[in-house]
């Protein structure tokens, strides 16, 4: 059988791998069954036989289409017919989503103490709270009232932003009576601005509540929240640069 160019993440996805210690991978049965078969190459159009695949691949595409990206190809047929230029785009696009699940799945094994701590340095990273020594008192400072803490918008302190942060799992989504308390929370203090950030999801309810408030309520899902950290370079590093050079028209052509 070939090498899977597809990654760990994908295998683990599908239920083939699974990850019992930071970079260790032991070979469930399901992979194991499927070896049996001895397949010439796995592809992800092979892995979509698993529930659990076709679970992720669904949520990442809504994902993209949120994003205004385009989908990620799912079979090699479908990479034929690209330019060498999409391909590419589309290769960043699938490291990107592997990218964004190990986030999520390292920040699930911290403890909530590190999760407080990944938020402020966020918070710091975007420009909010001023340091984060200041940032740092201010988050789980009040620690009632569906608050955990209070974060400078500027410098100065002219203006806060109240934080509230849930670490749960993916399946365990964020309702409507949490993000009320929140709320509720920011109307007896006559606060205007807050943000919600969880490592899973909102239900709709939630997301429906806060659309018509006169208090700006911001709702950062894990999707959104490890999108901010790689965008901000909390939690990663670059790995590799590739620069993609073209032709300059203008150098052959000085007319």
């Amino acid at each position: 059988m070939q090498p899977c160019s597809l990654g760990q993440t994908y295998l683990m996805k599908a239920g083939l791998l699974f990850s019992p210690d930071r970079g260790a991978f032991t070979i469930t049965p399901a992979g194991r069954e499927l070896l049996a078969t001895n397949p010439p190459r796995i592809t992800s159009t092979l892995l979509e036989q698993y529930p659990s695949f076709i679970s992720f691949i669904t949520a990442k595409v809504g994902h993209n289409i949120k994003q205004g990206a385009a989908p990620v190809l799912s079979s090699p047929t479908d990479a034929e017919h690209q330019t060498l230029e999409e391909r590419v785009e589309a290769a960043h696009e699938e490291l990107m989503s592997e990218l964004r699940s190990n986030l999520l799945e390292h920040v699930l094994n911290q403890s909530p103490a590190f999760f407080e701590q990944l938020i402020v340095d966020l918070l710091v990273a975007m420009g909010y709270g001023g340091n984060h020594e200041d940032a740092a008192q201010r988050l789980g400072g009040t620690g009632d009232g569906g608050v955990d803490g209070v974060i400078n918008e500027d410098q100065l302190g002219l203006d806060r932003l109240y934080v509230q942060a849930k670490r749960y799992v993916a399946n365990n989504s964020v309702g409507r009576p949490d993000v009320q308390s929140f709320v509720g929370s920011l109307v007896g203090r006559g606060a205007q601005k807050g943000v919600f950030f969880t490592t899973s999801s909102f239900s709709t309810h939630a997301i429906e509540f806060v659309r018509n408030l006169t208090q700006r309520i911001v709702l950062i899902d894990g999707t959104t929240l490890a999108d901010l950290m790689i965008e901000h370079g909390v939690g990663v590093r670059v790995s590799r640069t590739i620069t993609v050079k073209k032709i300059d028209i203008d150098f052959f052509d000085p007319e």
